[in-house]
């Protein structure tokens, strides 16, 4: 990690938000994308009790991913399409992938999902990685494809490797690197990970025109 540019980066938020996602505008844009009705659906539709029923894990699976700002619009109607479309067998794998993935084995839920996604080619980071992000805020990320890619070659992540399908070892150690990276920069930059991959996605296009 390049702790320079890191905190190149923080000096130009900050100095242009002060009090980083206090600051108006940034609550504002945080209001926008209605993260906190999100987290408060997510951790309210994923309670480990629930997973009893898969159709209603299914419907606020769906129901997530359509509302969240962070996901395509064109991967919205995608994801509903495939999901309706699985066999039981597939949409029970799907429900007990998600529910490893949140309260279980993180691996092993990680790759049920992603098997299952395979089918209709529907392996996508964002769509693997947005419930958890919303189920634990400050714990997971959020990855988007081309921050992620901005971010490793800005910043100098050189033990990571991207690539396009989603596989664990780098969403775990991509998780690692943003966590070590909050903790070296002012907290009002991370109120939680996704907002604080917000502030590195921002900063790539000011420090480019620096």
């Amino acid at each position: 990690m390049n702790l320079e540019k890191l905190k190149q980066a923080e000096y130009w938020f900050l100095n242009k938000y002060p009090n980083g996602f206090s600051h108006p505008e940034m609550a504002a844009i945080g209001k926008k994308h209605k993260v906190d009705k999100m987290i408060a659906l997510t951790q309210e539709s994923f309670v480990k009790k629930n997973f009893r029923d898969t159709s209603d894990i299914l419907e606020h699976m769906i129901k997530i991913v359509s509302r969240s700002s962070m996901v395509s619009v064109f991967e919205k109607p995608k994801f509903k399409s495939f999901v309706n479309g699985l066999e039981a067998k597939q949409k029970n794998a799907l429900v007990g992938g998600l529910k490893e993935q949140l309260h279980g084995d993180q691996q092993k839920g990680f790759e049920k999902i992603l098997d299952i996604m395979k089918i209709g080619k529907m392996a996508k980071w964002t769509l693997i990685s947005i419930c958890p992000v919303y189920f634990r805020p400050q714990e997971e990320v959020f990855v988007k494809p081309t921050t992620a890619k901005g971010v490793i070659a800005h910043f100098e992540l050189e033990s990571l490797l991207y690539r396009p399908q989603p596989y664990w070892t780098f969403y775990e150690e991509f998780r690692s690197v943003i966590n070590q990276m909050k903790n070296e920069v002012d907290p009002s930059l991370s109120p939680n990970s996704a907002a604080f991959t917000g502030f590195l996605m921002m900063s790539l296009a000011a420090m480019s025109d620096l």
